[in-house]
């Protein structure tokens, strides 16, 4: 016959180990580097771009070299089903418009966009440790207008930061190779191609945006 456990009451150690500890766990970031709330992703359809934010630890990614690498990342970053189509580098924050074929392809993409970029910029700047100060930010574009505005965000970003830019166009951006500006562009510049980012294949991003009016050179972001 089996005999029965006995269950025994033990004591709370006096050394204060074991069970939960005052303090334990990971530590917080920063209030100044808390950014995305960590919650689930809503749901993806290939048919709307995505406006993506991702905010770095440092601030030097305008800096010759690091830019140069991000821009690079970029474009090894673009595939079948997951296209950076326009682009904004701040000094510690890089605006994107991405097209992705699923939520799968989009989460797959930015992930290897930030892995890439990680590995690249570390070592230049001689550190090491977490680069990105919090997971990636998207906001899904879903109808003409919501896509211009995202546009003249991104495109025209640098005149938040810098308003004296005028009409100047930001090289660390894609709008030295967009077409829709409502002043054009000298040929020389165009005839390049954005060699960093995409054309557009979905309807909202292509054509569809352009119902509320072209964009301005001198045409600022809102808020």
């Amino acid at each position: 016959m089996r005999a029965k456990q006995l269950g025994l009451p033990f004591a709370p150690s006096r050394s204060g180990r074991g069970g939960a500890r005052r303090g334990a766990g990971r530590r917080p970031l920063p209030a100044h580097l808390r950014h995305t709330p960590h919650r689930a992703r809503p749901a993806h359809r290939a048919a709307h771009p995505v406006h993506v934010t991702l905010r770095s630890r440092v601030r030097c990614l305008r800096t010759q070299f690091v830019a140069r690498t991000v821009l690079r990342a970029f474009r090894d970053s673009n595939a079948e089903h997951f296209r950076i189509v326009h682009y904004s580098v701040q000094e510690n924050h890089v605006h994107l418009i991405v097209e992705s074929a699923s939520a799968a392809s989009l989460s797959s993409g930015m992930r290897g966009l930030m892995v890439r970029i990680a590995r690249r910029v570390n070592p230049l700047l001689f550190r090491r440790g977490p680069f990105w100060a919090d997971r990636w930010h998207g906001h899904a574009l879903k109808g003409p207008r919501e896509v211009r505005n995202a546009l003249v965000y991104v495109l025209q970003n640098r005149k938040k930061h810098a308003p004296e830019s005028g009409a100047a166009l930001d090289p660390l951006s894609s709008a030295a190779w967009f077409d829709a500006f409502i002043e054009p562009l000298p040929i020389a510049r165009r005839s390049i191609g954005p060699p960093n980012a995409v054309a557009a294949r979905t309807w909202l991003l292509k054509i569809g945006w352009q119902r509320h009016g072209r964009i301005g050179r001198h045409e600022a972001p809102k808020g």
